[in-house]
């Protein structure tokens, strides 16, 4: 049962950060990590616009396919503000141990492990959200990845993002997050719904309260997280130290602003104008083609084009125009034409 968030409630939901080992999270709302998603311009641009935290997208463990292009371009977190996270994915103790290991040298300075994803090409290989299946298992991973990085003696805090459980029958969250602060992780992130539900249906809260109440380490809630108004009903409802915003962000960095705003200040931000939606949408593109080049910065700033055309409302063949650039030059000059009519007229 998903009990309904009250409107009474809001009231005392503000907060102000939490802490992540020796790092204090300054407010409550962070990027979630999310593949093909947060690449480091969009991180970097999650950040500007108030966002607390931004961690990398998954990363495999198997440290042989980090010489692919794909990877090292995951791995690259130049010019980006503390703390950095990197979040790795896989089922092999020693293997994840060792690619924390690597990428606290690297530079990480939180390592996050993924027991979230509910793509099928990562849970038929048994990582992510697969893991929860199998609960030794999740202890032998995070104790692994704890000894390992406490080894190094950097100091870096492991965190874990996962979900409520593989399905409904087998709502094993509170379990779950009980071994990982037994583990030693530092803060766990959970997306209220199994890995059965995917994304359909609405994500639930109750489940996430009752880890809350169960583990003393920051809990932060994700799922379906889409404005401040609901950010506050759920760190009432939940008792959670912060929100990890996902989907809300595609297209709108600038949530942030309005989440911590609100959350962490008590008072929500004037709107931006539509002229610095502009300008933000071109600087993102801009920062998207100098990260991945030609071709995969075309592909790339396609897909967030996808979103950020949501705007242009008045303009009903924006998106078939944006689409249709062949080129990152062609699709720039085609998005500024567009965005500069919109700002204009707004």
């Amino acid at each position: 049962m998903n009990t309904p968030l009250t409107a009474s409630a809001v009231e005392t939901a503000d907060r102000t950060g939490f802490r992540i080992g020796r790092w204090q999270i300054a407010a409550p709302a962070v990027l979630a990590p999310m593949a093909g998603v947060t690449d480091r311009p969009f991180r970097i641009l999650a950040r500007q616009q108030g966002a607390a935290l931004a961690a990398s997208e998954m990363i495999t463990s198997d440290t042989r396919l980090w010489n692919s292009c794909k990877s090292q371009r995951r791995m690259n977190h130049e010019g980006e503000p503390e703390p950095r996270v990197v979040q790795l994915a896989g089922a092999d103790p020693e293997v994840l141990a060792e690619a924390a290991r690597r990428n606290v040298d690297l530079g990480a300075q939180i390592i996050d492990i993924n027991m979230g994803c509910p793509a099928k090409k990562v849970c038929n290989k048994l990582c992510g959200s697969a893991l929860l299946r199998d609960e030794p298992l999740v202890a032998r991973i995070l104790e692994a990845v704890v000894s390992a990085v406490v080894a190094t003696g950097s100091g870096v805090p492991v965190t874990l993002k996962t979900r409520t459980g593989w399905d409904r029958e087998h709502r094993n969250g509170v379990r779950v997050a009980q071994i990982a602060e037994q583990s030693g992780i530092a803060a766990v992130a959970i997306h209220g719904r199994t890995r059965a539900d995917f994304y359909e249906g609405e994500a639930e809260y109750d489940t996430i309260r009752a880890i809350r109440a169960t583990v003393r380490i920051p809990v932060l809630a994700n799922g379906d997280i889409d404005g401040a108004d609901k950010a506050r009903q759920v760190l009432s409802h939940t008792g959670a130290a912060g929100v990890m915003v996902g989907r809300a962000a595609h297209g709108a960095p600038w949530i942030f602003r309005d989440l911590n705003g609100l959350l962490a200040r008590g008072v929500m931000p004037a709107a931006l104008s539509a002229a610095e939606r502009r300008d933000i949408v071109l600087a993102h593109l801009q920062a998207i083609y100098a990260f991945h080049g030609e071709e995969s910065g075309l592909r790339i700033a396609r897909k967030h084009l996808g979103w950020y055309v949501r705007l242009l409302d008045r303009t009903p063949n924006a998106r078939a125009l944006l689409m249709a650039a062949a080129s990152t030059s062609t699709q720039y000059a085609c998005a500024a034409e567009l965005f500069a009519a919109w700002a204009a007229e707004h």
